[in-house]
């Protein structure tokens, strides 16, 4: 008797990155994790909105090329402070002077959405927005919070869903955009493709 053929998931999320990956599981999709082949240096000089727009395309395309036949979901989100975009940290010392000057002020979290096949040339793009305000950080607490490592590898070195919750005061938007993916901008964008979220 020959085994059946397991069908492979038509959905694909064109991302390295845990927490979106954990964020979509939530949904109760069936999805494959392809990190995308793709240069972020590349894109630059834009204002952040069509910044993150461009790199959330730049990603999906990149795996939609090599899996026609599958929808692709790219994103990518930054950290923007009076208009300057603040991105992954270089070091300790970097995430440090982020974080203070994030203290005691109210900044924007953009991700870009993009979902795109291949086959048929179609592609959906989306920027949330979500304003989030930070409480008055003392140098100990920052330098506390640089130890942990946590910082060191997230937009504007702080990561919302874990210890870094306790530097945010309060929230203007959707909580999960700020986490990696807006999913009710993703749900809602899925559904007129024909993916229906459990």
């Amino acid at each position: 008797m020959t085994q059946p053929v397991e069908r492979r998931p038509n959905l694909i999320l064109a991302s390295a990155s845990p927490r979106r990956r954990s964020l979509l599981e939530g949904l109760g999709l069936e999805f494959r994790v392809i990190p995308p082949d793709f240069d972020e240096e590349g894109v630059s000089g834009q204002a952040p909105d069509d910044l993150v727009a461009a790199l959330a395309r730049g990603k999906a395309l990149a795996v939609a090329k090599n899996n026609p036949g599958a929808l692709v979901i790219g994103a990518d989100t930054v950290v923007v402070l009076g208009g300057e975009i603040l991105g992954k940290p270089k070091d300790a010392a970097d995430a440090a002077s982020m974080l203070k000057r994030l203290s005691g002020n109210t900044h924007t979290v953009k991700t870009g959405v993009c979902i795109a096949r291949g086959r048929d040339a179609l592609q959906l793009s989306a920027v949330e927005s979500t304003e989030v305000t930070f409480g008055m950080l003392s140098e100990e607490l920052i330098q506390r919070y640089v130890a942990t490592g946590e910082p060191l590898d997230k937009a504007g070195a702080y990561g919302i869903q874990e210890i870094g919750a306790t530097l945010v005061s309060h929230v203007n938007g959707c909580y999960f955009n700020v986490v990696g993916l807006p999913l009710f901008r993703l749900a809602r964008m899925l559904e007129s493709v024909g993916v229906h979220v459990p």
